[in-house]
């Protein structure tokens, strides 16, 4: 039969906390008593099990992330930030994907649940306030990675969705595009959508352009389709265009195939700018210029706040933003004779 922690205990004549704390925090375990437990786990070979480790503690050292929809490429670079900061604190990630099923989700946090996570990390979607009464009922420390909430206080990371968007729409500006439209995300979408296109139409507004959102701005999904999709609507209404605001990356490179399907040049005929930095941007014909949002940091700063809260440590910031940036390649044309 395998050893467990009370085979351990007996053998090297101590409780089962004192082998816990050896396994957990050995620096706080006299050197002779730590010395007598490691030769016990040695001479026994035993295992120690994640959830017996848990049983002194409350700690299982791992941590539970849900996941709108794993096969967006969008979530592939943050897991990676997750995984390098909860390797470095020694938790494991138990990945959900929730399929952006509610249904799903809520199944996903009742498995977590019976795994006794320590802390949840959730990605992207909003909090709505049957959302929030699950995350209650967890009693667990919840981080939002890639979105946040307003209406609790709940600690997140993300870029400044607002700003990051003015910026890629005073890029297009700045390049002398008079004509811009907006391919955005789906109208009810709280957390990124909306800033952005709050973002786009403040920007024209500034640079005192056209801001008819019936006309200059399409919405959908977050996916590739979507973005084809949209092109074909907003050329039809928007012949005269020049430049492209994809509020993702997807969406750009969905709108860059529908214009080479037409016939339409990117950038000669029409510019294309999209959002996000995934690495396809860099496998497109042509390189797709974007806004760069870290998303490796992002993953890796969640994963550190939560730690920090799962240890009851102070934390500074409850809503923590990371810079972005234009990410220049050659989607993008300047338009010299058209004035700024």
């Amino acid at each position: 039969m395998n050893s467990n922690i009370k085979d351990v205990a007996r053998h090297a004549a101590v409780s089962i906390s004192t082998v816990s704390r050896v396994m957990n925090m050995p620096d706080k375990v006299a050197k002779e008593t730590r010395d007598k437990v490691l030769n016990a786990i040695r001479e026994l070979n035993y295992m120690p099990n994640a959830l017996a480790r848990g049983l002194i503690f409350k700690r299982t050292k791992s941590l539970g992330v849900l996941i709108p929809d794993i096969s967006n490429m969008f979530y592939s670079e943050m897991l990676h930030g997750m995984e390098a900061a909860a390797h470095e604190q020694n938790y494991n990630l138990i990945l959900c994907n929730t399929d952006n099923n509610k249904t799903r989700m809520m199944e996903s946090l009742s498995v977590l649940k019976e795994k006794q996570i320590d802390g949840l990390i959730f990605t992207s979607e909003p909090i709505y306030p049957d959302y929030h009464e699950l995350f209650l009922k967890l009693q667990i420390p919840i981080v939002l990675a890639a979105t946040h909430s307003l209406e609790y206080d709940l600690p997140s990371v993300k870029v400044n969705d607002v700003q990051a968007s003015y910026d890629a729409t005073e890029y297009l500006i700045k390049n002398g595009h008079r004509q811009i439209g907006m391919i955005c995300g789906s109208i009810t979408d709280q957390v990124t959508a909306m800033p952005r296109l709050q973002g786009f139409l403040g920007a024209l507004k500034v640079h005192q352009m056209e801001a008819d959102m019936e006309k200059l701005v399409e919405f959908g999904s977050y996916k590739f389709e979507d973005g084809y999709h949209s092109m074909h609507k907003l050329l039809e209404k928007y012949p005269d265009i020049t430049a492209v605001f994809a509020a993702g990356d997807e969406r750009a490179l969905g709108a860059i195939s529908y214009l080479h399907e037409k016939g339409k040049s990117v950038p000669e005929d029409i510019s294309v700018i999209g959002f996000d930095n995934l690495r396809l941007s860099q496998m497109s014909i042509p390189k797709l210029t974007t806004v760069g949002q870290p998303l490796y940091e992002i993953g890796y700063l969640a994963v550190e706040k939560l730690d920090h809260l799962i240890q009851k440590e102070h934390v500074p910031e409850l809503r923590t933003y990371v810079d972005h940036q234009i990410v220049e390649r050659q989607s993008v044309k300047t338009r010299n004779h058209e004035s700024v």
